[in-house]
């Protein structure tokens, strides 16, 4: 590898799930064991159950977007200290116990019933079996480890094939090269050895690992000739170190880790190069990129989860989501659940990412842009206003710009001062509308090119125009300090007029509530930003409602999306996104939780409700421009029963890339109404729907707490504070909330 090369595991995520999705309802088992407690295929999980000789059994996937079924699995007469799955037959299940056998159990394929007796039973050994793995090459070879010995056993013949028995002290671990042709050891004498078993019983090599006798690990990467090894030192620090058995006389490297005391659980993913470390007893996940050639050993990332780990597997390579670059996937054990973590590397659809470095592709618009509008009908035409008072209409490529575009698709002329704003026209196609400095208002058929329609009645700079929902009407407020209501078709001047914003600074407006109000963002004489709400019918009666919200430069630019009736204002050079809940009754706004970047935005654009996530109830998404980056921000509302599809949140919305009319309908005097879509997915039931639970209790007995002891009660309350802490790397505040029962909700 070459150490100048970046890595594309370096910014590997991990992503704990929602509790919704840990496999919950188990009762796992407090052994100690050289085992770790907790093992998957493509089809099973199997883990240490707190019944003596028994495991758990649960499915790997849910059947039909149910529940998992919890079965058990008795295997034993005495605890099960170790289980393995074989790589070449995902139902095959081998079982280790301290009552000195091996079993290997066929489990059934789907939710049949398990087994009751085992396939094979190897031994008893004359020991309890402390650890087992299957070969990983040949079918039907086993390694178990018993006290300071490690038997090869055949499994269609029953049979030893050979025992290794250099080990002086009791064996920690034992495991297979990837390619099969040796196997390693690590033991309680402080030595690390391997073999080769079908040469000789003896080691072939050995060397002292770690110079504390405490459990150690160790795990082969891959099929190549270096080796991981987790102990503890002579200070009792948790370290790690890489081996290279051709020069197996001293560690490549060595990292310590921490102080903590826990046997470590290290998990090697031999594809990523990706070592993943627990330790038992513990709620910390550590994430390594493991280079040998170096050697290095870098931290990816470390993820602390609510509950103690009391055992860790790796979930089959087959089952992961490479739809959504997941590059691993563990399952930690915890007292009461199964908790999936992914680790995901994030894409630049998905995060914000670092452009190529060579030339990009631009649009050569020849004059200073004043404003631009992204046709709603034809995603490929792109409207660019200039100071040139000339409109250029652009035709994108599908799939991007390959080279620079220098000739537009139309130029619309007929403006004789600079423009100021565009917008296209949201029910009927082929139709733009413009605002100049010459304090006219012009309405484009860009099916011929021509100007349709010319609005007259403004008496200083145009600041801002809206359409109506509808599309009959047209809004603008100026620095007249004037807001004014067109109905186009019918007259070129103002229907009504009323009072607007006391500043002359700047100003925006939006329909909100159906169509029924207005918005407006502006600023008072003590230059204070605020927003008005007035009645479309009755402008000259002035706002029914003015809210204050801060002293700033820059004017708001609202985003009011209609199928929550939520307005979002913020600014260009501003840290903060406002939101309110716009309602035709008093108060009017109801203010919501605001949105915070670490530093200013130069621009912020919401996409189409399309794109939300109503899995994770994300009911708007925007584009943040920054300094020198361009990113998504989502907004969520916080719920709890996130499995239901929530449809007070998700009305039928506008299907507003589909054109009721034509331009030349509406210009004629047609109108049109776009229909409405569902964005409730086919798997989901909506929440209207869900059945009524009966209110959880929500507090404990005094008695049961009384029973608890004071180191008891001091511990319960670190581990929550630690759980509260949780991962602090989602920017958005609202992600952290624990949501509000149903029943609260209005």
């Amino acid at each position: 590898m070459n150490r100048f090369k970046a890595s594309k595991f370096r910014h590997t995520e991990a992503r704990p799930p929602r509790r919704e999705a840990w496999i919950g309802g188990i009762r796992a088992g407090s052994i100690t064991s050289y085992g770790n407690n907790v093992k998957a295929s493509c089809c099973w999980i199997a883990f240490n159950a707190e019944a003596s000789g028994v495991l758990g059994i649960v499915p790997l996937e849910c059947e039909d977007g149910g529940k998992r079924t919890v079965s058990q699995l008795c295997c034993h007469s005495d605890v099960v200290t170790d289980f393995d799955f074989s790589p070449f037959d995902q139902l095959l299940l081998a079982t280790g116990s301290a009552d000195e056998t091996v079993k290997v159990w066929r489990l059934p394929q789907s939710s049949q019933d398990i087994p009751s007796g085992a396939g094979l039973t190897l031994g008893p050994g004359g020991a309890p079996v402390d650890m087992l793995q299957f070969h990983p090459t040949a079918d039907g070879i086993l390694a178990s480890g018993t006290g300071k010995r490690v038997t090869i056993w055949d499994m269609e013949q029953q049979q030893p094939l050979t025992v290794l028995d250099s080990h002086r002290d009791q064996l920690q671990s034992l495991a297979w090269k990837r390619d099969g042709s040796l196997l390693g050891t690590s033991c309680k004498d402080k030595k690390l050895r391997i073999f080769d078993p079908r040469v000789s019983p003896a080691a072939s090599q050995s060397v002292l690992g770690h110079e504390n006798n405490k459990d150690s690990r160790l795990l082969w990467m891959g099929s190549s000739d270096c080796l991981i090894s987790i102990g503890f030192s002579q200070m009792r620090e948790r370290e790690v170190k890489l081996w290279d058995m051709r020069r197996f006389s001293g560690a490549m490297l060595s990292m310590a880790l921490d102080t903590s005391p826990g046997a470590a659980i290290p998990l090697y993913d031999a594809d990523t190069g990706l070592l993943v470390v627990a330790g038992k007893g513990e709620n910390l996940l550590y994430c390594f990129e493991v280079a040998p050639a170096q050697p290095a050993l870098t931290q990816v990332t470390q993820c602390r989860t609510e509950g103690s780990t009391r055992g860790l597997a790796t979930v089959p390579r087959l089952a992961l989501d490479v739809m959504a670059c997941e590059v691993l996937r563990v399952l930690q054990l915890t007292d009461t659940a199964l908790v999936p973590v992914s680790y995901v590397v994030p894409r630049k659809l998905s995060k914000p990412g670092r452009l190529p470095d060579a030339a990009i592709p631009t649009i050569q618009n020849s004059v200073a842009v004043t404003d631009l509008f992204w046709d709603p009908f034809d995603p490929q035409r792109l409207a660019v206003a200039g100071e040139d008072a000339k409109i250029r209409l652009w035709r994108i490529p599908e799939g991007g710009l390959q080279e620079t575009l220098q000739e537009p698709e139309a130029v619309l002329q007929g403006h004789t001062e600079k423009i100021y704003s565009i917008r296209f026209h949201p029910v009927a196609s082929d139709l733009l509308v413009s605002s100049s400095y010459d304090m006219t208002v012009r309405i484009w058929e860009l099916s011929t090119g021509r100007e349709a329609l010319c609005l007259q009645g403004h008496t200083d700079q145009i600041f801002s125009l809206a359409w109506s929902p509808d599309g009959k009407k047209l809004a603008t407020v100026s620095k007249d300090g004037r807001l004014r209501l067109y109905e186009p078709r019918r007259s070129p001047l103002p229907q009504q007029e009323g009072p607007g914003p006391e500043g002359a600074r700047g100003a925006r407006l939006v329909w909100v509530c159906g169509g029924d109000y207005l918005l407006v963002s502006g600023f008072d004489s003590r230059s204070e930003r605020r927003i008005l709400l007035y009645q479309a019918q009755a402008l000259p009666k002035g706002p029914l409602s003015v809210l204050g919200l801060d002293v700033a430069p820059s004017t708001l630019l609202p985003f009011y999306d209609e199928d929550t009736s939520v307005v979002f204002l913020t600014g260009k050079g501003d840290t903060r996104v406002f939101l309110y809940e716009v309602t035709p009754e008093p108060p009017y706004f109801l203010e919501c939780n605001s949105f915070t970047s670490g530093e200013p935005h130069k621009g912020f654009i919401f996409l189409p409700k399309t794109v939300c996530e109503v899995r994770e109830v994300e009911f708007a998404r925007a584009l943040r421009l920054g300094q020198s980056t361009l990113e998504p921000v989502a907004f969520h509302v916080p719920r709890i029963k996130k499995e239901y599809f929530q449809d007070d949140i998700y009305p039928p919305t506008r299907v507003w890339w589909e054109p009721a009319l034509s331009g030349t309908a509406w210009l004629s005097g047609e109108d049109g109404q776009q229909r409405r879509s569902s964005l409730q997915p086919t798997d989901m039931t909506p929440v209207s729907q869900a059945p009524k639970e009966a209110p959880a209790r929500k507090f404990v007995p005094a008695a049961v707490y009384l029973e608890k002891s004071d180191e008891q009660k001091k511990e319960e309350l670190l581990s929550a504070m630690v759980a509260r802490l949780g991962n602090r790397e989602d920017p958005l505040p609202q992600d952290s909330f624990e949501g509000v029962d149903e029943d609260e909700w209005d």
